[in-house]
């Protein structure tokens, strides 16, 4: 009954809506805007049941691809991009991109063909009842009757397959119009690809300035890399020895110790120096947000999704992703993270549409990393990725030798920012700042110095530094009474710092190495307090 309605049915072609189209589409910018605008224009014309475009690209879903056992390419195929129609009898939808003939493989059926060949296949009267039909059900309901496929070239390149399928025996006139429609789509998409591109690396300049202009201000007023104590050194020497890798880099130490600062030096020598260093706080972002900051979103996949975003892995894509704080990530979200690293792909929130980058993983914390795998706050698959080359960055305190070189640094640069000229540091001065333990690290050395500047106005500068936390117990004062009237023999004070030692390593258990050792419980270099425990005599256990 359908299908005699259907023959019934009055579907005489008109080429006005062709010649619109072909005006259309020469002004359309977005591949894929211009895509739907074809196959939507041809399928309002009443006799074209069908209308639907395969673009050449990389194979993607080979190993769920019902045609793969006729494949015996791989790493490419035909993908469809667009298609448009309306049944006579139902309302199905026909816009859909998935389902069986999704993916063609080059060579394979018609549409395989005709990409390979770069040949017209035209079939003027179909036989609903014929192998030549996939779905030769669907072809008699539907009162198909002709089929038109041409390949999209451009310059001798097939850049893909157009197809329609018609509920007339099509005529010469029609199908001069679609090839002369194909060939105008062919030069169309070349150029709206062009056009796609040149947004694209505008849209990604504009991300990285945004990133790269908060990068070089937080370079400016953290002061640079500065440093001649051998902590620094080794560094420095880890630096040289990783930075023309592309191997993933963990830096570990406490905050404000500069590991951005690290970060950004094994980038600037790195391979990848000409590209961006991007970088993302962690532990600033709400959880609700990571994956658009690290991904991106389309407009609409979410409440406040006015526009499309680009993410921080496209933005830093043939450059280097700084991930500090790291260890805030959410447990639940690492493993997106980790699919990243691990094949290179990403999608957008609210895409389908898989993208590839080519990212190097710099990672950073001030957390014990190992200890929170053990207590499944971080995925141990990650830790590893991340682990690659570890550097630790030593505390101010373990590198008291840097201090002068870095107050130095941080005066004259405060100075010349607010436009106030400051008089040098005393040696007295000096001597105090390196007596000091920094528990902020470089950045509280920078703090006290701007305060200072700004304090001191014209005037000599006054260093005011918070009083040290007085670690002795009352029964220690008591054993010392010297302590009472802030004069001590030498002969008291080696017996107070030995006897401190010898505590330290109590409470160690004689391990002097480590963020858990004696050395960073005195707040000493390991090579410092061996030396120490030579000079006293110390031996283990006492």
């Amino acid at each position: 009954m359908m299908a005699d309605m259907t023959e019934q049915t009055d579907y005489r072609p008109t080429f006005d809506s062709f010649k619109r189209l072909l005006l259309l589409i020469a002004q359309e910018r977005s591949v894929d805007q211009l895509l739907k605008m074809i196959v939507s224009g041809l399928s309002d014309s009443p006799h074209i049941a069908l209308a639907r475009i395969w673009l050449v690209m990389p194979g993607d879903l080979c190993h769920r691809c019902y045609l793969k056992d006729e494949c015996s390419d791989q790493t490419r195929c035909l993908h469809l991009v667009a298609s448009s129609g309306q049944s006579a009898n139902s309302q199905e939808d026909w816009s859909q991109l998935k389902g069986r003939f999704q993916r063609f493989p080059m060579g394979v059926r018609k549409v395989g063909r005709i990409a390979s060949d770069g040949e017209a296949i035209i079939e003027r009267e179909i036989d609903p009842e014929s192998k030549w039909l996939v779905n030769p059900i669907w072809a008699k309901r539907e009162g198909i009757k002709g089929f038109a496929g041409q390949p999209l070239v451009f310059r001798e390149l097939v850049l893909g397959v157009l197809m329609v399928f018609t509920r007339t025996n099509p005529i010469d006139e029609e199908l001069d119009w679609i090839r002369m429609l194909a060939d105008h789509a062919a030069a169309a998409i070349v150029n709206a690809r062009a056009f796609d591109e040149i947004e694209s690396l505008r849209k990604k300049l504009e991300l990285e300035n945004t990133y790269l202009k908060q990068e070089v201000d937080e370079a400016k007023s953290f002061g640079g890399f500065v440093g001649e104590s051998p902590a620094m050194k080794g560094i420095q020497d880890q630096i040289e020895m990783v930075a023309q890798t592309d191997a993933n880099v963990l830096i570990l130490g406490e905050s404000g110790t500069g590991k951005e600062l690290v970060a950004r030096e094994i980038h600037n020598q790195s391979q990848r120096k000409n590209k961006p260093l991007i970088k993302v706080n962690c532990a600033s972002i709400p959880k609700e947000l990571y994956e658009s900051e690290f991904f991106g979103h389309i407009k609409g996949s979410f409440t406040g999704a006015v526009r499309d975003r680009r993410g921080r892995f496209q933005a830093a894509d043939g450059g280097t992703l700084f991930l500090d704080e790291v260890g805030e990530i959410p447990l639940d979200l690492q493993s997106k993270l980790l699919r990243v690293l691990q094949e290179g792909q990403y999608e957008r929130v609210g895409e389908e549409k898989t993208r590839a980058v080519d990212v190097r993983i710099i990672a950073a914390t001030n957390r014990n990393l190992k200890e929170d795998v053990e207590l499944k706050r971080f995925r141990q698959d990650l830790f590893y990725r991340l682990n690659v080359f570890p550097i630790q960055v030593a505390p101010l305190r373990e590198r008291k030798e840097d201090i002068p070189l870095l107050a130095r640094h941080f005066l004259g640069q405060i100075a010349r920012r607010i436009n106030r000229a400051s008089s040098d540091f005393s040696s007295a001065q000096l001597i105090q700042l390196q007596e000091y333990q920094w528990p902020g690290n470089i950045r509280e050395l920078q703090n006290m110095i701007e305060r200072a500047v700004i304090i001191s106005g014209s005037g000599p500068l006054q260093v005011d530094l918070p009083k040290q936390p007085n670690h002795q117990s009352p029964q220690r004062m008591d054993k010392h009474p010297g302590l009472m009237n802030d004069l001590l023999t030498d002969h008291e004070i080696k017996q107070i710092e030995r006897e401190n030692i010898v505590k330290a390593l109590s409470k160690t258990k004689n391990k002097i190495y480590g963020d858990n050792g004696a050395a960073s419980l005195l707040g000493l270099k390991p090579t410092t307090l061996t030396s120490k425990i030579k000079k006293y005599k110390i031996t283990k256990p006492e």
